[in-house]
């Protein structure tokens, strides 16, 4: 692996199993993840991108071993983080870290500020005393917080403070890789901008990788680098910015890029919104073919008996579709 990745996912795969059907002894499951494989350099923000249910907050769990995967690797500086154990893992989540998409839930209402963002720092012992309070107040500050916050708890605090405080909790551990999942999607849009902003500033001060997670095409492609775009479990297509968003391949990323809404109410107008017809295929019961095969305004038969294989159309620009 070259020094420039940060991390490499390879067909990574995560199955829940349900336990047996009702009227026979088959194992059923849902295929959370079928198959993804990505690389991150040092420094760069991936989006990965899709509707609900495709696949993505699982795939941020399982890369960041939260829950084990069913198959496949994920290459951290070169080692692969599912062959450690949990004593040999330990120092590596220092590096590794998330942004819940829910800021209030994912604190807990009866620590202060300083007990949540400090609780890292304790656990790897790395500041006690006065030492641990300053660098907590310092981590405060770059957020967006001040020191007389130490002392309240997330019930004081608006959304955006508290996912202001989530973030700090992030960076007090000097992370290499934060993934964010669905960032700002709990808050009022009037904070949004803040937080995004917040998070770009962030990065280049301290020299993050990001992998955010989410719906808004908007979001990630004033955030990201490159994006990825999932589909019941699959990454479909993969590029930069600039070549996904001028330039879409697959059926299913002119969709999603026709639903980003316009302020211009003239312009609005004349654009042309593609409406899927059909539903998502239930990940229960996959079938042969391409997944995206009985929505796909495009699909010929061939498709639905054809898996099409992820092929590079353009330097970086990776699509899995038949007919691209």
């Amino acid at each position: 692996m070259s020094d420039a990745f940060l991390l490499t996912v390879e067909n990574l795969r995560k199955y829940f199993e349900l336990g047996y059907t009702a009227f026979s002894r088959k194992v059923e499951y849902v295929y959370a993840l079928n198959g993804i494989s990505f690389d991150l350099k040092k420094g760069e923000a991936l989006g990965i991108v899709g509707e609900s249910g495709c696949g993505k907050s699982t795939a941020a769990r399982v890369i960041l071993r939260l829950i084990e995967p069913t198959s496949g690797k994920v290459l951290y500086n070169g080692i692969d983080i599912f062959g450690l154990k949990k004593k040999e893992m330990r120092p590596l989540r220092k590096d590794l870290q998330i942004i819940f998409q829910d800021p209030y839930a994912s604190l807990n209402p009866r620590m202060t500020v300083e007990e949540t963002v400090g609780e890292p720092i304790e656990v790897y012992d790395l500041a006690r005393g006065a030492e641990k309070t300053e660098r907590i107040v310092e981590i405060l500050r770059k957020v967006g917080l001040k020191a007389e916050h130490l002392n309240c708890y997330p019930a004081e605090f608006s959304g955006g403070q508290r996912q202001r405080i989530v973030i700090a909790r992030a960076l007090i551990l000097n992370p290499k890789l934060i993934i964010a999942d669905e960032p700002v999607s709990s808050l009022d849009v009037s904070i949004r901008a803040q937080i995004i902003n917040l998070l770009e500033d962030l990065r280049g001060e301290f020299n993050l990788s990001y992998i955010v997670i989410s719906h808004d095409m908007s979001l990630v492609k004033y955030l990201c680098d490159r994006v990825a775009v999932m589909y019941l479990g699959k990454i479909v297509e993969l590029g930069s910015c600039d070549m996904l968003y001028e330039n879409p391949k697959h059926p299913y990323t002119e969709t999603l890029l026709s639903a980003i809404p316009i302020a211009n109410p003239t312009l609005a107008k004349k654009k042309k919104r593609i409406i899927l017809k059909g539903d998502v295929p239930s990940p229960l019961d996959l079938y042969p073919g391409c997944a995206f095969y009985q929505r796909c305004p495009y699909k010929e038969e061939f498709c639905g008996e054809n898996e099409p294989e992820m092929k590079e159309i353009e330097n970086g620009h990776y699509v899995s579709c038949n007919y691209r």
